[in-house]
């Protein structure tokens, strides 16, 4: 599987691995692709243009595309245009720099020269209140101070793979606070299910805030809500202004929330249009960036540190996982 998304983009890495004589063996994926990079720039479509580019035979991008990813999943009416199989087309403008101009479903027109022609009918979404959140307080978010180094996930740009880092953080009173200078902050995981009270800590290096703080209630794969900050009080408002919402994106420094995005449906999902939902997130990067990221989007990057199956060190609201050892580690190095 040839991966790009909007985190983790590996394609460029990894297309120098498909030869003629391999090339049946490859699939293309995308892996949590931001609404405004499909808009700009496509979804599989953008694969298949960018292998192109680099090189890769048309033919083979269309087939990896395509008829590749269809066997593999054993989709046995798709992939082709022959009798049996389904009439699902993408017709193309060429294959150099192939560009959609007509998608036919199951034999009817639906969209054409990128606007959408066919009909959609509108389901109701479910209003279920999905954050249920357990007390919390400024309290939540205190650590105490051990001596020594602690474990810091290390932020690896446009990649989903983090690094543990042994770092001197920051104290005061006998408690960690975050620490601009050394761009090493507090980050919290919360469990916003069942309301069980669990509140996962630790200290990320990478975000590059100077004040407020970030959350997302969108955080692989137990969709927690996610928080990182300069101070606790930010931290208690993101958390707090996520719950108010529904769920969703928000940006707050001093006590007032910068920017929002509501994701009512579940935590994750909302009904708006995709071009609102792109110009919402994007409002919520650029509020991140007046706080001093420069992350290109840290939304995305937040939501994956909370994913424990993907090394070197993630946060869950049961506390830190070593994913090398597979297993929960202490903030604190131990002494030797």
């Amino acid at each position: 599987m040839l991966r790009e998304g909007s985190a983790a983009k590996n394609l460029r890495d990894l297309l120098p691995l498909v030869s003629p004589l391999n090339a049946r063996q490859f699939l293309f994926v995308s892996d949590d692709r931001h609404p405004a990079d499909i808009l700009k720039e496509g979804h599989i479509d953008f694969m298949v243009k960018t292998a192109i580019e680099r090189g890769l035979d048309p033919v083979s991008a269309l087939q990896i595309a395509s008829l590749n990813a269809a066997q593999y999943f054993g989709l046995r009416d798709l992939g082709a245009i022959a009798p049996g199989f389904r009439a699902d087309i993408a017709v193309l403008d060429g294959l150099e720099h192939p560009r959609v101009v007509k998608v036919i479903k199951d034999g009817r027109l639906v969209a054409e020269d990128d606007y959408l022609t066919a009909r959609l009918d509108s389901a109701p979404a479910p209003k279920q209140k999905s954050m249920q959140i357990g007390k919390i307080d400024l309290q939540s978010f205190e650590i105490r101070a051990n001596p020594g180094k602690a474990r810091v996930i290390g932020i690896i740009p446009d990649q989903i793979l983090t690094r543990s880092l042994p770092l001197l953080p920051k104290t005061a009173g006998g408690r960690i606070v975050s620490d601009p200078k050394q761009d090493i902050l507090k980050m919290a995981v919360v469990e916003r299910h069942k309301a069980t009270g669990n509140i996962g800590l630790g200290l990320v290096q990478g975000f590059g805030l100077k004040i407020g703080a970030l959350a997302t209630s969108v955080t692989h794969d137990s969709h927690n809500i996610a928080a990182v900050g300069v101070t606790d009080e930010d931290m208690l408002d993101s958390v707090l202004a996520i719950k108010q919402m529904g769920g969703g994106l928000v940006v707050v420094t001093e006590g007032k929330v910068k920017a929002s995005l509501p994701l009512p449906v579940a935590g994750l999902l909302s009904e708006r249009y995709m071009r609102d939902v792109a110009d919402g997130i994007d409002d919520c990067i650029d509020a991140a960036r007046e706080l001093g990221s420069r992350l290109k989007d840290p939304f995305m990057t937040l939501s994956f540190l909370c994913l424990p199956v993907i090394p070197e060190l993630k946060l869950t609201d049961s506390g830190l996982v070593d994913v090398n050892l597979f297993q929960f580690v202490p903030l604190f190095l131990e002494k030797i």
